[in-house]
């Protein structure tokens, strides 16, 4: 593996592009360590320290702007408004028939989407750079920072108008240099800088586990999360990598003297089909009644119960919630992503068939049946790879420093994956070996 690194750099052109994509990482990384005007930046130095590990709502925010949200910088945001952008309209296509028609054109179609997926972007950052500030100058940011209030002293229009156009154009920086990346790097930009966001946060998250631990100045404490950390990624990358292969065979065709066709290929169904986004929509929703209850003046019977019930990450009621909706969401997304009935109708279409099942709508029944079975085992791994930071620190009261659990290890294993798949293929091009022999 080490001579294959060796030779991606010893290739002129993989290595301009490797470097290419180390390059904007360490821009990017920059970026989220400059504060915006209008920030007392000693008072959020002071609130990131005494609140620790106690993220509250903004931890998965803060996640995935490689924790530049609680120390209010420009890249702020991350790469969050532009994650919620793709998400809405891909749910959109499915719903509105004009973004469905662009989706089938092609290349154009795909482009158009894009460009919408860019003024969503920037609409939905103008608006949670407006929430972010509101909930800076109340002191709800940070919840039992004794200066919490003192984060944004200027109470201005100017310079509230400034902050939120800061954070917004940062976004936007953002977007451009995860384009960037897809263009003239190597893999996924957007999926990159997701994946760097994340890392960035283990080291500070892992140190922390060890100054709370108590055995052994907390080397024991430590040891043990690396090693679940480690065991856990074994188990995501069998899970991720795991899919059921339904055989399609194609009918040989004469078309003048030639003869097409008669070919044997598959259709590959994922075990974990819907990826991370069942995770993320459970999370966003769980976020809103809490939120809701935290900007809530009163003091009323339902404020009480979601702040005792649904604002603590290891609450049973919690849990049982954030499961189900996981599971939920996970058919729900498998369902609007895949369409049994579009792929019997491009098989039939082409000459394609399963091996003992009709062409047409016996096969979309066979798929859907197949489809709903796998679904089953996937939506519950997501389900409990999402509580493993609950449930596993419980003991070492830093379930929320645990950085190998839901999401993040989701996240890092698909796009750490998919990226070396790249950069094999590219390898592969001008070798026989890849990283693996």
């Amino acid at each position: 593996m080490l001579t294959a690194f060796a030779r991606a750099f010893r290739t002129p052109d993989l290595r301009k592009k490797l470097l290419f994509t180390l390059g904007i990482i360490v821009v990017y990384r920059v970026g989220t360590h400059i504060p915006i005007p209008g920030v007392n930046y000693k008072a959020v130095q002071q609130c990131v320290t005494e609140a620790g590990a106690n993220q509250g709502l903004f931890g998965l925010v803060n996640m995935f702007s490689g924790g530049a949200l609680l120390q209010i910088t420009v890249f702020a945001l991350g790469i969050m408004p532009y994650i919620t952008a793709s998400i809405i309209l891909q749910l959109l296509t499915v719903v509105i028939p004009r973004l469905e028609a662009l989706k089938k054109e092609g290349s154009a179609g795909t482009a158009k989407i894009t460009q919408y997926t860019r003024y969503l972007t920037v609409a939905l950052a103008i608006l949670q750079g407006t929430g972010l500030v509101a909930t800076a100058r109340s002191g709800a940011l940070f919840n039992g920072c004794s200066v919490a209030s003192s984060i944004v002293p200027d109470q201005a229009i100017f310079t509230t108008i400034t902050m939120v156009v800061c954070m917004t154009a940062g976004t936007a920086v953002v977007m451009w240099l995860g384009e960037l990346v897809t263009d003239r790097g190597i893999g996924n930009g957007m999926s990159i800088l997701m994946f760097i966001s994340i890392a960035a946060t283990f080291p500070s998250a892992l140190w922390a586990i060890k100054k709370q631990g108590s055995l052994a100045g907390g080397w024991i404490e430590f040891g043990t999360v690396v090693l679940v950390g480690l065991v856990m990624v074994a188990l995501v990358v069998f899970v991720e990598q795991a899919q059921r292969r339904i055989p399609v065979q194609y009918a040989k065709r004469m078309i003048g003297r030639r003869s097409y066709g008669g070919t044997s290929t598959y259709i590959p169904l994922k075990v974990n089909q819907a990826g991370v986004i069942p995770v993320i929509f459970a999370s966003s929703l769980l976020y809103i009644p809490a939120l809701i209850a935290q900007f809530s003046g009163s003091n009323s019977g339902w404020k009480t119960w979601i702040e005792q019930n649904l604002s603590k990450g290891n609450h049973p009621i919690y849990i049982v919630t954030y499961f189900l909706l996981i599971v939920f969401f996970a058919f729900f997304y498998v369902a609007i992503s895949f369409n049994p009935e579009e792929v019997a109708d491009n098989m039939k279409k082409y000459g394609g068939f399963i091996p003992g099942i009709r062409a047409g709508r016996p096969t979309a029944e066979y798929l859907s049946y197949v489809l709903n079975r796998i679904t089953w085992p996937g939506s519950l791994y997501l389900g409990l790879i999402a509580l493993v930071p609950t449930m596993a620190l419980v003991g070492f009261d830093a379930n929320q420093n645990f950085p190998f659990g839901g999401t993040s290890i989701l996240i890092i294993v698909g796009v750490g994956l998919e990226t070396v798949k790249q950069i094999e293929s590219q390898l592969q091009q001008r070798n026989y070996e890849g990283f693996l022999r």
